[in-house]
């Protein structure tokens, strides 16, 4: 495990590798009174528009519930589709701090009991921690609420600047847009790296967005001097890196590419992508991996110095610190 991102565990790995060949995984999502209407699309559009995945939208009571943004929702089905779930989804909420029916609390309980993967976006991380699903564990949500979060629920470890934290039996997002770097990293979880990539071009979003980068991004330096006047930014810099992955790239390489003092560069890499170079770098490389061992045949080794980690043995590590598995379970998981 690789800090607030965890990696899921081997049981739920194999959980999701049955899915892939079984029937269609059901996700089940909660709106809850005062949803937060862009998290609950996220969630819709992810797994609703998917054949992979059999998609439940549920309401306390099957009513309509108003949304924080004034319209009204509602749901097909009532709380007892939970029963059933694979995988239950709560988006955030307003206010996130106020108490919740016991019925909604119970049945987040008894589906985690049961095995379903249970899934919070943005503030849905408080409905999980007043069920005592996240006690002694990590978790996220919003920026704005990550402190809220911390002192109503003291056993809940709040981490306050990452996209996502995935567990395996629960995971939970930041707020807004983070929703969908959650929902693509467990459609990737479920089904590889390409349906992953391939859903992430069809929404016109970043296709892998590692759970430890940043929640927001800076604002843009101040236009000071020639390091400015690129509209572009750091764009060319970063595809230049891409087709290179496999080269032992340092900080002086990307920098001098972008034409800048190493710390310059780190500083406006920062603002412009919220995590840091090297991490950014790792996570490609990763992703590259990823894609080699689902979609080829090539041995390990070569995957691994094709990607940019060496050795075989330097990429199992990394890959176990990533996904909790190895190379060849990864492979086999995805290939059959």
């Amino acid at each position: 495990m690789s800090g607030p991102a965890v990696a899921a565990s081997g049981k739920i790995a194999e959980v999701r590798k049955n899915q892939v060949t079984a029937q269609p995984h059901r996700v089940v999502v909660v709106a809850l009174p005062e949803v937060v209407a862009f998290d609950l699309s996220i969630a819709a559009e992810v797994f609703g528009n998917n054949q992979r995945y059999a998609f439940r939208l549920c309401t306390p009571g099957s009513r309509r519930v108003r949304t924080s943004t004034g319209f009204a929702v509602t749901g097909t089905v009532g709380l007892a589709a939970l029963d059933g779930a694979d995988t239950v989804i709560i988006p955030g909420y307003r206010p996130p701090a106020r108490p919740l029916p016991d019925r909604v609390l119970s049945g987040l309980r008894a589906a985690h009991e049961r095995g379903a993967r249970v899934v919070s976006i943005c503030t849905g991380a408080f409905a999980l921690a007043a069920a005592g699903l996240l006690d002694g564990r990590q978790a996220t949500t919003h920026w704005c609420y990550t402190r809220e979060l911390a002192e109503l629920h003291p056993k809940v470890s709040v981490v306050d600047n990452v996209l996502y934290v995935d567990q395996g039996d629960i995971a939970t997002s930041a707020g807004v847009a983070a929703g969908i770097d959650l929902c693509l990293h467990l459609v990737r979880t479920d089904h590889g790296q390409k349906v992953a990539t391939t859903l992430a071009r069809e929404l016109v979003v970043a296709p892998f967005r590692g759970g430890s980068q940043a929640q927001y991004v800076e604002r843009p330096l101040p236009a000071s001097s020639r390091e400015d006047l690129d509209d572009d930014g750091l764009g060319p810099t970063r595809s230049w890196a891409q087709q290179r992955l496999g080269d032992p790239l340092t900080l002086r390489d990307l920098a001098d590419h972008a034409g800048y003092s190493v710390r310059t560069f780190c500083r406006r890499f920062q603002a412009e992508t919220g995590t840091s170079p090297l991490r950014w770098l790792h996570e490609q490389r990763l992703a590259l991996a990823l894609h080699l061992l689902e979609e080829t045949v090539l041995p390990i080794d070569q995957i691994a110095a094709t990607s940019g980690f060496g050795t075989a043995a330097n990429f199992r590590i990394h890959l176990r610190r990533a996904t909790g598995t190895t190379p060849t379970a990864h492979r086999q998981a995805f290939r059959g």
